[in-house]
């Protein structure tokens, strides 16, 4: 099983780091020893293409993106167990993407509203990475519900929060992103973020971990 992300810009150790960032966040989250094969893509749209090269193929593959916006509600109803991320997907204008023949929806999985707002479920250890002078008041509230949290606002809050940082200094994505993700407790991503937690259930039902 590939999983194809998106992250890791266009350079080799981005990547790497994009990959031991995903892959440790995993095995944190219980897949020790039945990993899927992760393939980091650089930008959402090379995620996808990639994705859909894969399933042409007839490969076994998954893909993870950020959402980038709100996930509306008729994109899904976690009652029904009706998720419908290759919707979100199409609706969105600067995407546009269609649903690539013999996919399906639980092939398709969203970080909402990106993979930052993950980081907002465990601020516990964004305080132990940063250290000294981090300052998580400037923060948003409401981080139980890390999806409804708006993109911009909240990337803003993360470099004001970090700024004034003894060692790491501000935050920038390519420098700390992937060293967080591994730190993480997936548990409290997925108790804050229900579309996280429908991609940590796929991939364990896909690699066969009850």
């Amino acid at each position: 099983m590939k999983l194809y992300v998106e992250g890791g810009g266009d350079t080799n150790l981005l990547k790497t780091a994009c990959r031991n960032g995903f892959s440790e966040f995993l095995r944190n989250a219980g897949l020790a020893g039945k990993m899927p094969r992760i393939v980091a893509c650089g930008s959402r749209s090379d995620a996808y293409h990639s994705f859909c090269i894969a399933i042409k193929q007839n490969e076994p593959a998954l893909l993870l993106v950020d959402s980038e916006t709100l996930v509306t509600n008729d994109c899904y109803d976690i009652k029904a167990n009706n998720w419908q991320p290759w919707r979100h997907l199409k609706n969105r204008r600067d995407d546009n993407w269609e649903q690539p023949d013999n996919s399906t929806d639980d092939q398709c999985h969203l970080m909402v509203q990106c993979m930052e707002s993950w980081f907002m479920a465990d601020i516990d250890e964004l305080q132990k990475f940063f250290g000294q002078d981090f300052r998580a008041n400037s923060l948003p509230s409401g981080r139980d519900q890390i999806e409804a949290l708006d993109k911009k606002q909240m990337l803003h809050a993360l470099v004001e929060a970090t700024k004034q940082t003894k060692t790491k200094g501000k935050y920038a994505k390519g420098k700390h992103s992937f060293k967080i993700l591994a730190l993480i407790d997936p548990e409290k991503v997925a108790n804050a973020s229900p579309w996280a937690r429908r991609f940590i259930e796929t991939i364990k039902t896909k690699m066969d971990i009850v």
